[in-house]
This record gives C-alpha cells, sequence and structure tokens, in this order.
C-alpha cells in the first residue's frame, strides 16, 4: 500500500512537471512581435507576423515622447517577404521613441520603445510580443521584461511553489521523529 501510494505521488509529481513548460508556452509563444534596432540615428523595425493582403504589409509608425497615437508619428511602409517584414528610419535626433506595427488586416503585431543616442554607436537591440498600446517605462522585476504571464499564470506557479515548500516542511519533519511501527 505504502509503496502504491508512492508510486502515485512520483508519477503525479513528474506529470507535473511535464505539464508546466506546454502551460508556460501557451498561445504568447505562438505570438512573433517585433524587433526593434538603432544604429547611429537610424532606426529599423523587423516583425515576421503580418500576412500581405491587397499588396501590402502594412505600416510602422515613429513616436517621439510627446505621441500617443498611431497615426501622429512618422509612418513607414513595411516591406518584405512572407518570412520578414521591416521598416526603416533615417535622421532621427536623439531621444526616446515608440514604434509601433500595424498590419495590412488592422491588427497590432507590436509596439518596443526603443533610446535613440544619436552617434554612430554599435546596434542594440529588443524584441516584444504583441501589445494593443506603446508601453511606458521600464517593465521589471519578476521578469516583466520579458513577458507579460497574467494573474492566472502567475497564481498557479505561485500554488505550486507553495505546495512545493510545504511539502518540503512535512518531510522535513517526519524524517526528525524517531521511527516508530
Amino acid at each position: 500500500m505504502r509503496t502504491t501510494r508512492l508510486l502515485l505521488r512520483s508519477g503525479l509529481a513528474l506529470a507535473t512537471a511535464a505539464a508546466l513548460p506546454a502551460w508556460f508556452a501557451g498561445p504568447s509563444a505562438a505570438l512573433s512581435g517585433i524587433s526593434v534596432s538603432t544604429i547611429g540615428t537610424t532606426v529599423s523595425v523587423v516583425t515576421s507576423a503580418c500576412t500581405q493582403s491587397n499588396g501590402s504589409w502594412g505600416n510602422a509608425s515613429l513616436l517621439n515622447s510627446g505621441q500617443t497615437a498611431f497615426a501622429q508619428g512618422r509612418q513607414v511602409a513595411l516591406a518584405g517577404t512572407t518570412v520578414s517584414q521591416s521598416a526603416a528610419w533615417s535622421g532621427v535626433s536623439a531621444g526616446t521613441y515608440t514604434v509601433v506595427v500595424v498590419c495590412s488586416n488592422g491588427g497590432t503585431a507590436g509596439t518596443q520603445s526603443v533610446i535613440v543616442s544619436g552617434t554612430a554607436a554599435a546596434p542594440t537591440t529588443s524584441s516584444t510580443t504583441r501589445s494593443a498600446e506603446p508601453s511606458r517605462g521600464v517593465a521589471g522585476g519578476l521578469g516583466g521584461a520579458a513577458r507579460d504571464y497574467g494573474p492566472l499564470t502567475l497564481g498557479i506557479g505561485a500554488a505550486l511553489v507553495g505546495s512545493g515548500v510545504i511539502a518540503t516542511g512535512w518531510y522535513l519533519r517526519k524524517r526528525s521523529k524517531p521511527y516508530r511501527l
């Protein structure tokens, strides 16, 4: 009986551990987002999220810190192939900007903030997943800069960590008592 319970617990733990990567990957792993880079005064964006419609891939807009709407920024048409689409702006003055890519079907491929130094420095790159509005500030702490998991996923992760702590405490407590039959 004791061996059966032990095997059941081990199998349940292994099944849970095997299912976690698939749970965290979820639908957000399928989103391609955008990749923004700067070289000197040139800002470029690359995406693979858009599909061609009526001969157009979509548009990209470069918004300065005072602009909030896509139409207010410097717009450039995306060019490329089914694998990759890109756009670039040259002669961009130093400052913080937000790049927004809207596909020809009206969907937002992603947004990304970028800092232009105005000097010919080494290229910098960053990427993001799809987002409905430009980001503001630094997305730091708990991995927020990489991906937004949402409250359900974070709650499940916290529950798993909490149950692991409780199980470890229970095991160590049982182990410290003398063995009795």
